[in-house]
């Protein structure tokens, strides 16, 4: 079973491309000074234009392998000053603090922000995203990265940080103990953990969203970073009999957004143990959009270990049952297990960022989050102190609303959407 799923992951030719006052909310429009200026090469050079144009590692080792050598290439454009100020201790507090589904503005990410680096110190960056991410992975990346320049170019926000993004590695890349590669912005927070002696590389936890859902990049091309992960929900969802819909569909659909101190209580839903051998495949297909963003090998591993204990996995869905953008406000849905947790809702609002005739809210405004209840990050109460939340942005630590009552995080300026 893992065999053909892993195939029809590599051979996938296009790209893998959260409800208001919900602990996903994260947007926002800021009026505080952003984190770092945007007065460098970032103005003349799109981050998200910078294509892939190597082969893609097909074994765990080869991508830690590439990666670190990518890391190399990146730190030797750099002076002594910017390497101290990427380079970070693996057990340094700031690696569960300065991940987040809020821009910039509210919370400081950690290292380097692109937006300060030339030309070649950024093309560089990228390379180490490359290394790391399949070519689908790397494309939802980018394709999420140009969504917010786009924001940032067309529409009226006043969020300063659209189109900024940071990168900061965690741990000594050069040798075999752990490092992390740590990289993002207002709709994006990978945290990558490569570890050679265990030949292992996890995503988990990582934030990936979307604002708009379609958009057009400069050269004229149409962009839609989330089909690949809206057309994989659809068709778990349509493979359901209809008594299995509406088990799924009355279930509780939770949400563990970063600084969430979370037990993952699964609430009533579809059980992985209800589905046939075909709609767990379907299911772990959806997973790996977020798991299985590096080579086929890591993917394969990573699906092994959530299959192992999929018929415990409770999955619920809200909002639509067909996937027509131009119909409806979205999906949310959650899946919760011993080994996995995924959280993706719709963001019914855009806060300023209204572009006309582009969604951005609803289908259009999307929040997710990747993380691994079997292996967690640690220091999440750290991350909800510093940051000024009362647990996830925009939620309470048990998953509730929270913060001011605009949605923003407590002490934090501002509506909690863009």
């Amino acid at each position: 079973m893992l065999t053909s799923r892993s195939k029809r992951w590599a051979l996938k030719a296009s790209a893998l491309v959260l409800a208001s006052g919900l602990a996903l909310s994260g947007c926002a429009a800021g009026t505080g000074s952003s984190a770092g200026s945007s007065s460098n090469s970032s103005e003349t050079t799109s981050l998200s234009s910078y294509a892939a144009d190597t082969e893609d590692a097909s074994t765990t080792e080869e991508t830690i392998s590439d990666t670190s050598a990518a890391i190399e290439d990146f730190l030797d454009t750099l002076s002594d000053e910017e390497r101290e100020s990427v380079l970070y201790d693996y057990d340094d507090d700031t690696k569960t603090t300065s991940w987040s589904n809020f821009p910039v503005t509210f919370v400081d990410r950690a290292g380097l922000n692109l937006s300060d680096l030339t030309e070649e110190q950024q093309a560089a960056a990228m390379k180490v995203l490359e290394a790391l991410l399949s070519e689908e992975g790397y494309d939802t990346v980018t394709g999420i990265m140009g969504g917010d320049e786009y924001l940032s170019e067309n529409s009226s926000s006043t969020e300063s940080s659209l189109g900024q993004y940071y990168i900061a590695f965690f741990g000594d890349p050069s040798d075999d103990d752990a490092y992390e590669v740590q990289f993002g912005g207002h709709h994006l927070g990978i945290n990558a953990t490569l570890e050679a002696s265990s030949n292992e590389v996890t995503f988990a936890p990582t934030h990936l969203g979307v604002q708009p859902a379609v958009y057009k990049d400069d050269e004229g091309n149409e962009v839609q970073p989330f089909d690949g992960i809206y057309t994989d929900a659809f068709a778990f969802f349509d493979s359901l009999s209809d008594e299995q819909q509406k088990t799924l569909t009355s279930g509780d659909v939770s949400m563990c957004a970063p600084g969430d101190t979370c037990d993952f209580a699964t609430g009533d839903g579809l059980t992985g143990a209800d589905l046939t051998d075909e709609q767990k495949d379907l299911l772990l297909e959806l997973v790996a959009n977020w798991a299985g963003m590096a080579d086929e090998e890591t993917t394969e591993t990573t699906l092994s270990q959530i299959e192992s204990t999929l018929d415990d996995t409770v999955i619920a869905w809200s909002g639509e049952t067909t996937y027509d953008m131009s119909s409806g406000d979205g999906i949310s849905f959650s899946i919760s297990g011993p080994d996995v947790y995924v959280a993706l809702q719709a963001q019914q609002g855009s806060a300023g960022a209204d572009v006309d005739g582009v969604s951005t809210s609803g289908w259009g405004h999307v929040h997710s989050i990747y993380r691994d209840p079997s292996n967690d990050y640690a220091g999440s109460v750290t991350q909800r102190e510093s940051s000024g939340m009362s647990g996830g942005p925009g939620g309470d630590a048990s998953g509730g609303p929270g913060g001011d009552e605009d949605g923003a995080p407590s002490g934090a300026p501002g509506p909690a959407e863009d």
